[in-house]
């Protein structure tokens, strides 16, 4: 164990020398737990020990508050009863976790494993651990329970995912137990709003999208159909003005039948793409602003007989593994998911209060788009 100075099995009580008086380690004591043939808690090293629990987290964190008998003596129950602290036994001392807690409520499936991953790796060897903590930002309770949470974990830091990174009362809640946080996002907040306070960890996601525009008219495509991501999404707005931007410099301007809002989800991108394609003069290509509403585009147009890109071109967004699979392969916008992942780590275990880290997203040009037919 980190800071813990070799010791010897100890077969008779031990007195320290530094004090004659400091109290003894009972074998009577040793010889009781052995034969509950239990793992040891840290309660049991307390006891043995004869300190308070918070003493043996000191102990353990290698805290200078701690006399060297004490700490000796404590070392000594600790090889003894091969006690390996957990991470609530290492927080005592401090009130603090050394636990790191992602946040989410989103659809997205594959994004919040890779996010999930990249996090776990970066976090790996530094003996901290991740929870995570799924909720629902529409359920009465909600803040209710991520206060029952926090006050239960005491985590070291969060890091919050959208569309909850763009909650203030979440955020105003981290604050209040002075819980560092990240937000993952599209935007950076506004300078003097909670959205501007903490670590921030921004996708530029606008360029990638006009790119992504600016490419199918390239093409020739000029009846574009848009599949927005939900309300309440900062991605929502970036990668909606992004392509906007494009298609508007090109002087084309989409009718609002050709632009219908999804959820990130499957079902809802083929919902939106049956729309789109039973329109009397259907679009040549469709944007969907993540990668698993254009695979229900895909679904859309195969139960439709159309072919992709010869009769519909299709563009996503994210490139999550599922781009490369179907075929044809899916034209989409990187998102350095896992980057932002190893990001977010990195700021809660920096000693800066606040950073802002930016990445960039860019168009990866596949199967799935062509000239219109």
């Amino acid at each position: 164990m980190k800071g813990h100075r070799p010791l010897r099995t100890i077969a008779a009580p031990l007195r320290s020398a530094a004090d004659p008086g400091a109290p003894t380690l009972s074998d009577a004591a040793f010889a009781e737990f052995e034969q509950r043939r239990k793992r040891a808690t840290i309660n049991d090293v307390a006891r043995l020990a004869k300190v308070s629990k918070k003493t043996v987290s000191r102990v353990i964190n290698d805290s200078p508050n701690v006399r060297d008998d004490t700490r000796e003596r404590v070392n000594a129950v600790i090889e003894r009863v091969k006690f390996k602290p957990t991470p609530q036994a290492r927080s005592l001392a401090f009130r603090k976790s050394f636990i790191v807690s992602m946040i989410y409520d989103n659809p997205n499936a594959q994004y919040i494993v890779t996010m999930q991953a990249s996090v776990l790796e970066r976090l790996r060897g530094t003996g901290i651990e991740l929870v995570v903590h799924p909720c629902d930002r529409k359920s009465p309770d909600f803040l209710q329970g991520l206060r029952d949470f926090i006050e239960v974990q005491r985590p070291l830091g969060a890091i919050i995912l959208p569309p909850l990174s763009e909650n203030a009362e979440l955020l105003s809640l981290m604050e209040e137990y002075e819980t560092p946080f990240v937000r993952i996002t599209a935007r950076p907040g506004d300078p003097g709003t909670s959205l501007a306070e903490g670590h921030q960890v921004v996708s530029k996601d606008r360029p990638s999208c006009r790119a992504a525009a600016e490419h199918l008219i390239a093409l020739g495509h000029k009846r574009i159909g848009f599949i927005s991501g939900p309300a309440g999404y900062a991605s929502t707005v970036e990668r909606k003005a992004g392509f906007f931007e494009g298609l508007k410099a090109a002087g084309i301007e989409l009718p609002g039948a050709y632009r219908l809002e999804g959820a990130y989800t499957f079902d809802s991108g083929y919902q939106a793409a049956c729309q789109l394609l039973a329109l009397p003069e259907r679009p040549t290509a469709i944007f969907a602003s993540n990668d698993e509403m254009a695979t229900g585009v895909y679904r859309a147009a195969l139960e439709r007989g159309l072919k992709i890109p010869g009769d519909l071109s299709l563009i996503g967004f994210d490139d999550s593994p599922i781009a490369s699979w179907i075929s044809p392969p899916l034209t989409t916008v990187r998102m350095a998911i896992s980057d932002m992942g190893r990001s977010a780590a990195d700021c809660l275990l920096s000693d800066e209060d606040e950073r802002l880290v930016e990445l960039e997203s860019s168009l990866i040009v596949r199967g799935s788009t062509a000239a219109p037919a």
